[in-house]
């Protein structure tokens, strides 16, 4: 019975993954749109109108607002199909690039940081409606702070109407150990709000954090105590928490909230929903507010900056090769990174550093995750889906592995047939599967023998420009190093190589890459 329960909740994890993300519909639906004009030779206007046409469509099947379509539409169709556009040598290109400008005009233009390099504590307070992710989303950012900008933050409950919101922040500031402000039930929300702020400052933290009582919906009472605790203790940002599953009714809420207490900035949950998108892409035209972060996920970790020209690059299939280093570098230890290199110039590689590249591989998010923010992938996911190469897959060949002894994964010749039958009934798979990783290790430590030679090395060292401009020398790239890296990605009409016969992809090798980040040999990642 253990077996089908387990079974059971496999099936409901694959029906899950299986669900359409935020932006996918209108991703295929744009791809389609561009695909049809790269198959002609020339275009005329009557073509880009066409073109225009369904783009418009598509955001508006997208629940992206109408005044908003309008807007975007105007402003990007007298760029499309001006005679520069017509007569260049690759129109559809050009088109494509005009929409990219558009969208990230739509979604704000350029990235706005957080407020919080002031003289601390940078006091933000966080605002919202019941439900919308907001206490959690507190958590999630001082986790955020504290990982990513090395400040010191303490987090403090206004939620006087919910005893179980001081419970979940204080569970969630154990989480992210941070601060946490002691209860009170004696005080108002500004005397609680004074008494933090006092705290905070006495006690040395960079951030104080304000998580406030939420509403089943807008009413003049939740206002009016916003605008007491902001004129109590001056909050550098005011930030609005907002499910973007909601829709329009998301932007609605932000533009309520921005005209009773003047929102600085928006924070979207649930962006790895599979609502269709309208809000992300309307809130900031609709409101006049950045969006400053998104929630991708239920982990506390799962909180990224908003980014426009990223997000607009994402839903247009170009990638996101910056997001794909930033992971790499988080997931990937320095000593770690630096102990398979090593490995791979003295062409050794057993199954336990097969292992390792697995489990580094689930860390940056899984398979899905990071082919997701690779150029051009958009238009092979039937094809990519129809090989087998998920993160099941992934999980199958770890448990393959872990069935093994510590001499099998040293020694992989000692695996004859009964041993290969024992291993595939120890992990629940089959002979076959454990054939093909078998093979795939083979190829995977042929290649490794031939990165050890001198002039396997040498080769490597080309292929990556010299160490990829700084993806192989230790420290975070440019960021005019990863645009072109991006750019060199995308002009390669197939980043994944031949996908045959359910195999791995020849092009992007997941288990691939000495010392860190499959497929982007000899990355060095983060310190410990």
């Amino acid at each position: 019975m253990a077996v089908c329960r387990s079974g059971d909740k496999h099936a409901r994890q694959d029906e899950r993954r299986k669900k359409a993300s935020m932006f996918d519909s209108l991703k295929d639906k744009l791809q389609s749109v561009f695909s049809g004009l790269g198959k002609r030779g020339t275009l005329n206007e009557g073509d880009v109108n066409e073109a225009l046409r369904e783009v418009r469509l598509a955001l508006l099947d997208a629940d992206v607002a109408l005044p908003v379509v309008k807007s975007f539409m105007d402003n990007i169709r007298e760029k499309a199909v001006g005679a520069a556009v017509l007569k260049s040598v690759r129109p559809d290109q050009q088109v494509i690039k005009i929409v990219n400008d558009g969208l990230v005009d739509m979604l704000g233009g350029e990235a706005k940081p957080l407020i919080v390099d002031v003289a601390p504590p940078a006091v933000i307070l966080m605002a919202g409606l019941q439900g919308s992710g907001k206490t959690t989303t507190a958590g999630k950012l001082a986790l955020h702070l504290q990982s990513k900008k090395r400040k010191k933050v303490m987090l403090a409950s206004l939620d006087l109407t919910r005893p179980a919101a001081r419970e979940q922040l204080r569970a969630l500031s154990e989480q992210a150990e941070a601060g946490i402000l002691p209860e009170s039930d004696t005080e108002t929300t500004v005397q609680l709000a004074k008494r933090a702020l006092k705290s905070a400052q006495l006690q040395g933290y960079d951030v104080l954090i304000l998580d406030t009582a939420g509403r089943l919906a807008i009413d003049e009472a939740l206002m009016a105590e916003l605008r007491e605790i902001k004129a109590a203790v001056k909050p550098h940002e005011t930030l609005l928490v907002a499910d973007s599953l909601t829709g329009q009714d998301a932007v609605r809420t932000a533009e309520a909230f921005h005209e009773a207490v003047s929102v600085t900035g928006i924070v979207l949950t649930r962006l790895d929903g599979d609502a269709r998108g309208g809000a992300a892409l309307s809130m900031t035209q609709v409101t006049g507010c950045p969006i400053k972060l998104v929630g991708v996920g239920e982990k506390l970790d799962a909180l990224e900056a908003f980014d426009p020209a990223r997000m607009a690059g994402r839903i247009l299939d170009m990638g996101d090769v910056v997001a794909l280093v930033e992971k790499a570098a988080e997931a990937i230890e320095e000593e770690e990174a630096m102990r398979m290199a090593e490995r791979m110039a003295s062409g050794k590689f057993d199954m336990n550093d097969f292992l390792t590249q697995l489990r580094q591989l689930q860390k940056m998010g899984g398979l899905g995750g990071l082919l997701g923010m690779l150029p051009g992938l958009g238009k092979m996911q039937k094809q990519i889906a129809a090989a087998g190469v998920d993160d099941k897959m992934i999980k199958r060949q770890e448990a393959i592995i872990l069935s093994m002894n510590k001499r099998e994964r040293v020694q992989v010749g000692l695996l004859n047939a009964s041993r290969r039958k024992r291993i595939a009934a120890g992990s629940g798979t089959t002979v076959q599967d454990v054939n093909k990783l078998v093979k795939q290790y083979q190829d995977m430590a042929r290649m490794m023998k031939k990165m050890g030679t001198k002039s396997g090395a040498a080769a490597m060292k080309a292929m990556l420009g010299g160490g990829a401009g700084g993806l192989g020398g230790g420290g975070m790239p440019t960021a005019e190093q990863m645009q072109q890296l991006s750019q060199q990605m995308g002009k390669s009409g197939n980043p994944l190589g031949n996908i045959q016969g359910g195999k791995m992809p020849g092009g992007l090798n997941p288990f691939g890459g000495g010392g860190g980040l499959p497929g982007l040999g000899g990355f060095t990642g983060r310190k410990k």
